[in-house]
């Protein structure tokens, strides 16, 4: 069995999946350049250096048996030559590389024949291009984008001035009248387990996820079908670890892929107190080489972000945390980011419930109570 797990990145997706690898007799080294980054006190070990730091990405692959990482944007070819020299990589940096590149991703569904909005690359300064397409349209960078940076929404040519001036994409925008998300966990050799989809509300202002709420609340056949699409697409891209897969579903109950992200997934964050294997616990065990757990969901969840609070940066300070955790079903996950921004996101909080509408009322409850903030003023 493999013991030493490598992670690039020590934010908070490799501070949650350390307890997992610690309790299956793991230890965890990260990589990162920040010695107080959220998992840097957790991990059994650090190597100090930058996500692209060939240097620091071998002398990680040194100490560990397999590598996988938290974030897109790593040095690929790195990880390419440490793989090749023995120490496996899940997933794959040729993946990760497809991936992280939002063109290239939508490229490979239309090859694949998995179902996404039609798109077309273009020259940011194209006015001409951007009409031609047809609004209402989504701009979206290639690379770089995150948590609701790097989108553009342009619902007429009126918005054209806001455009994103980096290499990007067009998209056509989606009628949906719901987004989801489902976690996939695939081994290497080829065992999958799905998760229940989740619904997500996002914030329109900061287009970040706002509140998710699961069991979604779709019919058994749209769920049957929506963790038979996301395991479709992580299987046909021989993707090897955890992916968060994100669909738009049209007010025709069609199923569109938006994106994938090749790790862990703010909307899989539930499923640490929701159900029976965690997202994290499937990393731990695909990467320990070991059978993968049940996602069985017993009871209704819902997950919010906390997110750094407006007009306040500075000092990480928490609000309403004993009145929050005082709500029943409520549980608090703080990242441990000592510096708090707006609208960085800081922690999230889950709530799990004997029905839907009593998760979404506690969820509410302890949304308007808990405040995470800097603590000077801007």
């Amino acid at each position: 069995m493999t013991k030493r797990i490598g992670v690039i990145g020590a934010g908070q997706l490799a501070r949650m999946l350390q307890p997992e690898v610690t309790a299956l007799g793991g230890t965890l080294t990260v990589l990162d350049p920040d010695a107080r980054a959220p998992a840097s006190a957790n991990a059994d070990a650090q190597v100090m250096g930058g996500y692209h730091d060939a240097e620091a990405i071998a002398a990680l692959a040194a100490q560990v048996d397999v590598i996988t990482v938290e974030l897109e944007d790593v040095g690929v070819d790195a990880l390419a030559r440490v793989r090749d020299a023995g120490t496996p990589v899940y997933p794959a940096p040729e993946l990760i590389a497809l991936i992280r590149d939002k063109l290239t991703q939508k490229q490979a569904y239309r090859r694949l024949g998995i179902p996404t909005s039609p798109f077309v690359e273009v020259n940011p300064d194209n006015a001409a291009a951007f009409a031609d397409f047809g609004y209402p349209l989504v701009q979206k960078t290639r690379t770089g984008g995150y948590d609701g940076r790097g989108v553009v929404v342009m619902d007429s040519e009126a918005d054209y001035p806001e455009r994103l001036t980096s290499p990007s994409f067009i998209e056509k925008k989606v009628d949906a009248r719901m987004e989801l998300a489902v976690m996939v966990a695939r081994t290497p050799d080829g065992q999958c387990a799905v998760f229940e989809p989740v619904e997500m509300v996002v914030d329109p202002d900061l287009n970040l996820l706002d509140l998710l709420l699961t069991p979604a609340r779709i019919d058994g056949e749209l769920r049957t079908q929506a963790q038979s699409l996301a395991e479709t697409v992580v299987t046909q891209l021989q993707g090897v670890g955890l992916f968060g897969v994100e669909l738009f579903v049209t007010h025709d109950d069609q199923l569109l892929v938006n994106e994938i992200a090749p790790r862990a997934h703010n909307s899989g964050h539930h499923s640490i107190e929701a159900c029976q294997t965690s997202q994290f616990g499937q990393q731990a065990r695909l990467l320990l080489g070991l059978p993968l757990g049940s996602t069985e969901q017993p009871k209704p969840a819902a997950l919010v972000n906390l997110i750094g609070a407006q007009g306040w940066q500075g000092p990480t300070e928490v609000e309403g945390l004993s009145a929050a955790l005082a709500i029943p079903g409520v549980s608090v996950h703080l990242y441990g980011k000592a510096e708090c921004r707006p609208g960085r996101k800081m922690g999230h909080f889950s709530v799990v419930a004997d029905s839907v509408d009593q998760v979404l009322a506690n969820a509410r409850a302890a949304k308007a109570i808990l405040v995470i903030k800097g603590h000077n003023a801007q």
